[in-house]
């Protein structure tokens, strides 16, 4: 679906499905909006976080990807002769390529007392933009959409051509155009007798008390615009902070208010939420509708909601205390899927889906990945199976973290051990500390630290968390896993097996030590798993019950028959990274393999690695969304499941209303690999990448694995392998404070929703 440039028949029929579940779900949910409907979706110039905002393509995507009452928004400006425009801000130069066609027209005005420079509408006859294109004004967001003739569009346009359901008009700048002799009051008159106007709102008391008695407020409702706390209004010469205390005052002229999201979740200076305030309780009391703003899935927001969108809207609609009437979203497809899909589910709730949450060194997303705060957390999140990447001591303590080299994971680098930091070709580490080189003891000595994969977009994992919690030994991880009721299994990770034998350490020999010790062999109710990109170590563990999965560390593009029943041989799943299944060029989805399918028909299980909530780590064809996303791999594609550094938005999707509908609503169905470049010029097109390698029966065939080598122990690891003291109760301290842990997350959980 999403072809925009066929509506017709597949979005009546969907619209039809989309209102009639959104009715259900309205008529048996009481929402703690002020009139107890479900909030609005209110699209910001279309679905402008992916294309030029307020273009006909932008606009068509926010209707074909958001519920069927999506109110559609529009930033109102007048050429020199009068003409209402939508488009997104007061100067043209930034969103548009006027710049190419009036090279010297730059002009100086003063905007709210301020100079400005740039290319003005008001310096325009509409005729005279005929040439001008729209193109993407935020920098951050792909241009690859611009140059694709998107004109610029008047109010008329938008209602006569996309026909949207809902019409918000939004007045920025009456005050600059009435210094320049034009009249927005006049053309909202004026408009408002051909055009049905759901929605007015401005910054500016003036205007909105001008246009009070002129309009019918059963049709057309009448919202002021709050700015930064700091600002001043215009009109009233107040700061938008003191009139926030009047709302009494505002109620006189206007039905609702529009705020930033900030008015109502505060956030710190640290990008750490702060409680929440009482605007939204204090408007409804005041019989003001209040409309939240400055939504995006592509920009960073407080840490509290770990890179998930969803989870930042469900705090501001659906958190037991007050729900806000509707959110000004980039990307309306969110607020949508939250709305219908989301909301009002118990973390107890059933899944209505069998796909399997395994987590990527616990919950890595929250914590440093492989200590006791981000197994915690990942159990608490409703992950289905804790993984274990297993390294080895210098004095022969498996142990679990996700690299062998120390400084990946650790603050050894700020250590008294950097000293012993080497070159290890067979491994590609150049100035490591590889976990061998230092004895348990030793490790413990360190702090873990968080891994933050997309450092150079500036995005940061939870730092107050960044050297929190304590390393864990598989024995401690295996009782642990063992203890948690919500649980169901294990995944043992192992790599560099066969080093690591050259190095004297048998890590396959110390994993099922490690697991018979923990009685993992006496028993059915968990779930084991040893996953290794090395047949050899799959084929270490044959006689075993314990689930094989092979790992695919590279993308392919296909799977040889023969491959598939040598892997078959030595193991029951398999897992692939998520190029493997939806190949993409530029971010941009090019096409779906068969890999998926050609595996599940000899009876293998796929599992896809590595989901991240963080929106660059997802192609743009999801909509910077992670739900999007998991729904993708998981309806469109068919995996197994998922493997991932945030097992509580999985553990949520999974959970989600909107599996059980027999036809998907608009914002739940599945992206069609490849639409998105049928709305770019030919200049724009991502250049063609080779295409992935197949994977053939020589790449899976290896030698056994060598002997374990027989080396003389040196003075430092002679030390008794007893590495963690033991508790009063019979547990190591790690495992015992990890239930302590466990409640203390738990319960910041509860204070922060």
């Amino acid at each position: 679906m999403w072809n925009l440039r066929r509506l017709s028949y597949l979005f009546v029929l969907l619209s039809c499905f989309s209102v009639t579940t959104q009715a259900l779900n309205n008529a048996t949910t009481k929402w703690l909006t002020l009139h107890g409907d479900a909030p609005l979706v209110i699209a910001r110039g279309g679905f402008s976080g992916l294309l030029p905002d307020s273009s006909y393509d932008a606009y068509i995507m926010a209707l074909e990807t958001s519920l069927p009452n999506a109110i559609i928004w529009c930033d109102v400006q007048l050429t020199k002769d009068g003409v209402g425009i939508c488009f997104p801000d007061l100067k043209l130069d930034n969103a548009s390529d006027i710049d190419f066609y009036f090279k010297n027209k730059k002009s100086k005005y003063l905007v709210n007392g301020v100079p400005t420079q740039g290319w003005f509408s008001i310096d325009y006859n509409f005729k005279d933009l005929a040439p001008v294109t729209l193109k993407q004004g935020v920098y951050s967001r792909t241009s690859r959409f611009d140059g694709t003739q998107q004109s610029i569009l008047t109010v008329q346009d938008v209602v006569n051509q996309v026909k949207p359901p809902g019409l918000w008009l939004n007045i920025q700048h009456d005050n600059f155009f009435s210094q320049h002799n034009l009249s927005m009051r006049s053309y909202i008159i004026s408009l408002s007798r051909s055009v049905l106007i759901n929605y007015i709102s401005s910054p500016e008391v003036n205007f909105l008390r001008s246009i009070l008695a002129r309009l019918n407020s059963r049709v057309t409702k009448l919202v002021f615009r709050f700015l930064g706390q700091n600002d001043v209004e215009p009109s009233t010469n107040q700061t938008y902070g003191s009139l926030l205390k009047n709302l009494t005052f505002i109620k006189t002229f206007s039905s609702g208010i529009l705020v930033p999201k900030s008015y109502i979740w505060p956030v710190d200076n640290s990008f750490y939420l702060q409680p929440y305030t009482s605007l939204v309780l204090d408007a409804h009391k005041e019989g003001l509708q209040i409309f939240a703003s400055e939504f995006a899935n592509d920009v960073p927001f407080a840490y509290n909601y770990s890179y998930d969108p969803t989870s930042e809207y469900l705090s501001f609609v659906d958190n037991g205390n007050f729900s806000v009437d509707g959110v000004l979203s980039d990307f309306p497809v969110t607020p949508s899927a939250t709305i219908d899909c989301f909301t009002h589910l118990d973390k107890n709730d059933k899944p209505r889906e069998k796909l399997l949450i395994i987590t990527s060194e616990g919950a890595s997303g929250d914590y440093p990945g492989c200590t006791d705060l981000a197994y915690t957390k990942a159990a608490s999140d409703g992950a289905d199976v804790l993984d274990c990447p297993v390294q080895m001591t210098k004095d022969g303590i498996p142990f679990c973290l996700g690299s062998i080299n120390l400084i990946d994971k650790t603050t050894v680098f700020q250590s008294l051990f950097t000293n012993i930091a080497s070159t290890v070709p067979e491994l590609n580490i150049t100035n490591g500390i590889v976990t061998f080189n230092l004895t348990w003891d030793e490790i413990n000595s360190l702090k873990p630290e968080i891994t933050n994969p997309w450092l150079e977009f500036r995005l940061y994992r939870n730092p107050k968390a960044r050297n929190e919690g304590n390393f864990v030994s598989l024995v401690d991880f295996l009782t642990y896993a063992k203890n948690a009721t919500t649980v169901s299994g294990v995944m043992i990770s192992i790599e560099n097996a066969a080093y690591l034998a050259n190095q004297g350490f048998g890590v396959t020999d110390a994993v099922r030590e490690a697991l018979r010790n923990a009685g993992y062999n006496n028993q059915t109710v968990k779930k084991v798993m040893i996953q290794s990109k090395d047949s050899s170590v799959l084929k270490e563990f044959k006689k075993t019950r314990y689930e094989l999965v092979y790992r695919v560390a590279d993308d392919i593009s296909d799977i040889e028959s023969s491959t598939i029943s040598e892997i078959k041989s030595f193991a029951s799943s398999v897992i692939l990274t998520k190029n493997s299944v939806f190949p993409s060029e530029s971010k941009f989805l090019v096409g779906k393999t068969n890999v998926v399918e050609k595996l599940h028909s000899s009876n293998l299980s796929v599992y896809v690695q590595r989901f991240n909530n963080e929106f660059v780590s997802q192609a743009w064809d999801f909509f910077s969304d992670s739900s999007v996303e998991i729904n993708n791999y998981f309806i469109g594609a068919g995996i197994d499941g998922v493997i991932t550094d945030f097992p509580r938005t999985a553990a949520r999707y999974r959970r989600n209303r909107c599996l059980r509908y027999k036809v998907p609503p608009l914002y739940f169905s599945l992206v069609s690999p490849g639409v998105l470049l049928q709305f770019m010029s030919r200049q724009s097109l991502p250049p063609a990448e080779a295409p992935s390698p197949i994977l053939t029966e020589s790449d899976v065939v290896e030698p056994p694995l060598p002997p374990v080598a027989k080396i003389t122990p040196t003075a430092r690891n002679e030390s008794t392998a007893n590495a963690a003291p033991t508790s009063p109760i019979g547990q190591s301290s790690v495992v015992a404070g990890v239930f302590t842990c466990c409640l203390t997350i738990l319960l910041a959980d509860l204070v922060i929703f």
